[in-house]
């Protein structure tokens, strides 16, 4: 089965997301904000990250450039999941090594179907 884990200090994205991924039959782990999750990172493996970007503590971006610099997730591909839709923006997640950038609010089809790409 696959893992995903998601990245939100939104309690209801992080459900809504969950729901959406586990219908689909991947197995789902969540934390609050960038430090969170780099802590379930430094005990796990995962095949895909889903990430808010603006987040307390640690945002999204501070965060795939965190995974990046970890040996074991160097290579696990991170989806940006949030509300900012400037040009800037997604180009700064992409230079830092974000695979996909979807917008909030999101259709659970599409986010599968982007999901579905990456970790097939």
């Amino acid at each position: 089965m696959k893992r995903i884990l998601i990245v939100d200090d939104a309690i209801t994205m992080r459900q809504l997301v969950a729901a959406t991924l586990k219908s689909a039959g991947y197995e789902v782990v969540d934390a609050r904000d960038g430090k969170d999750a780099i802590t379930k990172l430094e005990n796990d493996r995962f095949n895909l990250i889903i990430s808010d970007l603006n987040m307390p503590n640690m945002d999204g971006i501070t965060l795939i450039k965190e995974v990046k610099n970890m040996a074991k997730h160097k290579f696990t591909p991170i989806i940006m999941l949030t509300t900012e839709s400037q040009a800037e923006k997604k180009e700064e997640g992409r230079r830092a090594g974000a695979k996909a950038w979807i917008v909030k609010p999101f259709k659970p089809a599409d986010l599968l179907a982007v999901v579905k790409k990456i970790v097939p």
